[in-house]
């Protein structure tokens, strides 16, 4: 994936050569390799990633921010708390909780 470096846009590869909207036009430099991801594939490697992040998060709990949120498994009013960008970087970010009792994680939407 390549991005003009006059608007900020991506550009889309075009007969040996990267072409923006607004115009910007760069020949290809080297191999340009496609790849198709079937959606099945691209939802596995999402849940693959959210799940290595939420480990991250585990190790690191010491340095993470508690705020007063109800567990719904076992009524703690603590929780860990963190953010991710789970869906299109246009939509909202994803809320994590980690109870700090039980350890129970959910999310926030």
């Amino acid at each position: 994936m390549k991005f003009c470096p006059k608007c900020g846009s991506m550009m889309k590869h075009h007969d040996n050569n990267f072409v923006c909207a607004c115009g910007h036009k760069e020949a290809v430099a080297g191999k340009v390799e496609f790849r198709e991801v079937k959606a099945g594939q691209l939802k596995a490697r999402v849940q693959k990633q959210e799940t290595k992040d939420e480990r991250q998060n585990t190790e690191s709990r010491d340095t993470m921010p508690v705020v007063d949120n109800v567990c719904p498994k076992c009524g703690n009013p603590k929780a860990y708390w963190w953010e991710m960008q789970t869906r299109a970087a246009d939509e909202a970010a994803t809320q994590f909780f980690r109870c700090t009792k039980c350890n129970h994680t959910w999310r926030k939407y």
